[in-house]
């Protein structure tokens, strides 16, 4: 074993230039920016899932349940039971779809719309805060360069 692939073990650490420190900064990245979603989410009684459905609706309009479990990446049954908490809180509506008697399409109510802008005015100041130790520009500039990483098509 050489010295030089001793010193490229990942050490998880700042400074870390493993092979794994993308990977592994970027889900500590997640995890800290995840936890200040849900401090914005909180005051409004949501949950991360919710607001995955919710971001679903809003930029695709009314989907079925299936394609809600396709958008956001979950699992059937947990996808019935975050409908389920969204419709009881007047966040969204099942509503037949026509022609088909098995399909319901998942609809953002005008109430849910209003959460949802609320969400985001909450999270304004959260998110400057996550940025906030960062040099003029550089949360933009970070803000792009997740973008072109996330999607490298334009997509």
């Amino acid at each position: 074993m050489t010295t030089r692939a001793r010193a490229e073990r990942a050490t998880d650490t700042p400074g870390d230039a493993s092979p794994f420190a993308l990977g592994l900064l970027m889900r500590r990245a997640h995890d800290r920016a995840a936890s200040a979603l849900v401090e914005a989410l909180r005051p409004q009684g949501l949950e991360l899932r919710h607001f995955a459905v919710m971001i679903a609706l809003n930029a695709r309009g009314p989907l079925s349940q299936s394609a809600l479990v396709q958008y956001t990446g979950s699992d059937k049954a947990s996808m019935v039971r975050v409908v389920d908490d969204l419709e009881r809180a007047g966040i969204v509506e099942r509503k037949p779809v026509p022609g088909d008697r098995r399909t319901h399409a998942v609809e953002m109510t005008e109430s849910g719309l209003e959460v949802f802008d609320r969400a985001h005015i909450a999270a304004v100041p959260i998110a400057e805060r996550l940025t906030s130790h960062l040099g003029p520009g550089e949360g933009a500039r970070l803000l792009d360069l997740l973008h072109r990483f996330t999607y490298p098509d334009g997509d």
